[in-house]
């Protein structure tokens, strides 16, 4: 099964008088829906832009796995922890909460940041937080989150490029940039696909794309 969840319905937050613009593909603060809280383990992919000197002041999270992706711009990362990172596009940051954990995050450059970020439950509560950055990830290289039970996958296709949907019980497909076909759907940048137990699909990009796929398993989750 694939439902399709177009970028335009995304809710709508952050606050455009600080320079922040938010879109959530899944239920958020005040836009309640008992219909779309979750899909496996993940339970945000916001959209994000921040205006030049914008941000998140510091906020803390606990028992969440959180993975960035920079589209467009530099992200200045601070935490609790100790790390101090600027990631850049390209850059894969995952930050777990673990037990607890607060960080900032701020577009310290000149130009507008643009960038995704998605949230997934662990598996198991507590434990100690972790921090990564993963410079300039290859395309389509698994990247593991063994906390969520999770893999995800970046992949840029160039005009008329395809790859094949990893045959796992979930998957999810966001389109960064461009447009790409799945089956008999369209989807451009900012939809967003939720596959169940589907097989033998393609995702094919007729003028190139960028998309992020995460692939999880059937097993209940935490939370």
């Amino acid at each position: 099964m694939i439902e399709v969840r177009r970028g335009a319905e995304r809710y709508r937050g952050g606050d455009e008088d600080a320079g922040i613009e938010s879109w959530h593909a899944f239920s958020f603060g005040p836009h309640y829906d008992p219909d779309n809280l979750r899909f496996g383990a993940l339970v945000a992919c916001n959209e994000e832009r921040l205006a030049a000197g914008a941000g998140f002041d510091e906020h803390p999270h606990r028992d969440t796995e959180i993975v960035t992706w920079v589209v467009e711009g530099e992200l200045t990362h601070r935490d609790s922890t100790g790390h101090a990172t600027t990631v850049r596009p390209g850059d894969l940051q995952r930050l777990s909460s673990a037990g607890g954990v607060r960080h900032v995050e701020r577009n310290d450059g000149p130009t507008p940041l643009r960038f995704v970020q998605m949230w997934l439950t662990p598996l198991a509560p507590g434990g100690e937080p972790e921090y990564e950055v993963v410079r300039e990830i290859a395309d389509g290289t698994p990247y593991p989150l063994p906390r969520a039970g999770a893999t995800l996958r970046v992949y840029r296709l160039g005009a008329d490029g395809r790859t094949a949907v990893p045959g796992a019980a979930r998957v999810y497909v966001h389109v960064v940039r461009g447009a790409v076909r799945l089956g008999a759907e369209h989807l451009v940048a900012g939809d967003a696909a939720r596959i169940s137990d589907a097989e033998g699909l393609e995702l094919v990009a007729p003028a190139g794309a960028q998309c992020l796929v995460w692939e999880m398993g059937p097993e209940p989750v935490y939370g």
